[in-house]
């Protein structure tokens, strides 16, 4: 179970101490325009193995939010010094590589690439293990079907479990980061257990590999809870829909901030694209009706087939489609799955994703140091 030190490769040849002090760090709008703010940040008391292990200086990682990630927000969660994905599942493999050389071009830092293995992504794997893409996320299938070749290339491989047998198979199969998703997570969402009892089974488990936790995690106290369960870093998602770098139409972004925790409801509903993945959404007009009709299997749903929604390039979206309100869509959005953990009660604003990163590290730092004096 012991993780290959020779994958650690990648960690800058500078490693800096996340200190007191200021940095310089680059912040794009929602419209792409970029600028270069002054991040208070403060250390310490985070240092985790695997927060050197991954080359980043503070043990937060920016979940894979679908069509909601932009480089602009894996380049910010990168110079902040967390761990910033590009989601990459639904795109070409040319398209892939567009972005990670885009990530490169903003940022030297360390990111992840993450790929769902409940689809067809050989092709995107090989792209960006070509582009030498130094940690490679997984999640929804066999992680023994790619670990080798993530390995090969001198990638770490982290895979994303919902239960305690799934983590022993996967490190069974030589993953070298566990990402333990509890079910409050938003997205789809693998298992049925709480972030509070399957991190701390999972880190028992599969010790010594690391683990880190997701599900439920928004801010500073939410950190400093899944360290003191024995996780080495947080895996957030909810919060970053509302960074500012995020491509988040304006109705989702509003929807996550609105929400209160009982919002976010785990269902099937929007099962078109993706069938039989479990996942967890606020409720909006297509569950509250499809909920009203006693929850029919399709193609009986209320509105079956209908479009609600278009892209800005015309293409359409039907309801219980598996795709969320993106800028420059048009028609009824509220209506298409709004994928949110019950973190978003939260969530209460917009802000850069620098910011984000640097208020979860300052918060679970002092809350880390109260505990360790008291």
């Amino acid at each position: 179970m012991s993780v290959c030190p020779s994958r650690s490769s990648f960690a800058p040849t500078d490693p800096r101490p996340w200190r007191f002090g200021f940095r310089n760090v680059s912040i794009a709008d929602r419209f792409g325009n970029r600028t270069t703010q002054r991040v208070e940040v403060r250390m310490t008391t985070l240092t985790t193995p695997l927060r050197r292990q991954l080359g980043i200086e503070v043990p937060v990682v920016q979940a894979p939010i679908g069509s909601a990630v932009t480089t602009e927000l894996v380049a910010a969660v990168a110079d902040a010094g967390g761990l910033g994905t590009l989601a990459l599942t639904w795109v070409t493999a040319e398209e892939a590589v567009r972005r990670i050389r885009q990530v490169r071009r903003m940022t030297p830092r360390p990111f992840a690439a993450n790929l769902v293995l409940d689809f067809p992504v050989d092709e995107l794997l090989d792209a960006c293990l070509a582009e030498s893409v130094p940690v490679i996320s997984t999640f929804w299938g066999d992680p023994a079907a790619v670990t080798e070749r993530v390995h090969s290339a001198g990638s770490l491989h982290l895979h994303t479990v919902g239960s305690v047998a799934e983590a022993v198979r996967a490190v069974a199969a030589g993953v070298d980061v566990i990402v333990a998703q509890g079910c409050e997570a938003g997205g789809h969402v693998r298992g049925d257990v709480t972030t509070m009892a399957l991190v701390p089974a999972v880190v028992d488990a599969v010790h010594p590999v690391p683990v880190i936790a997701a599900g439920g995690i928004a801010d500073g106290r939410g950190l400093a809870a899944a360290l003191a369960l024995g996780a080495q870093a947080g895996w957030l998602g909810t919060r970053f829909l509302t960074a500012s770098e995020a491509a988040t139409h304006e109705v989702y972004r509003q929807a996550v901030i609105q929400a209160a925790p009982q919002d976010a409801v785990h269902t099937r509903c929007f099962d078109g694209g993706w069938p039989n993945a479990p996942h967890r959404a606020l409720r909006n007009s297509t569950l509250r009706a499809w909920e009203a009709a006693d929850r029919p299997a399709a193609p009986n749903r209320p509105g079956e087939g209908a479009v609600v929604a278009r892209s800005a390039d015309g293409r359409a979206w039907s309801r219980y489609d598996d795709m969320v309100p993106a800028p420059g869509m048009s028609g009824d959005v509220e209506a298409l799955a709004l994928y949110a953990g019950q973190s978003a009660g939260l969530v209460h604003d917009v802000a850069p994703a620098g910011r984000i990163v640097a208020d979860i590290a300052a918060d679970a730092t002092a809350l880390t140091r109260r505990t360790h004096t008291s």
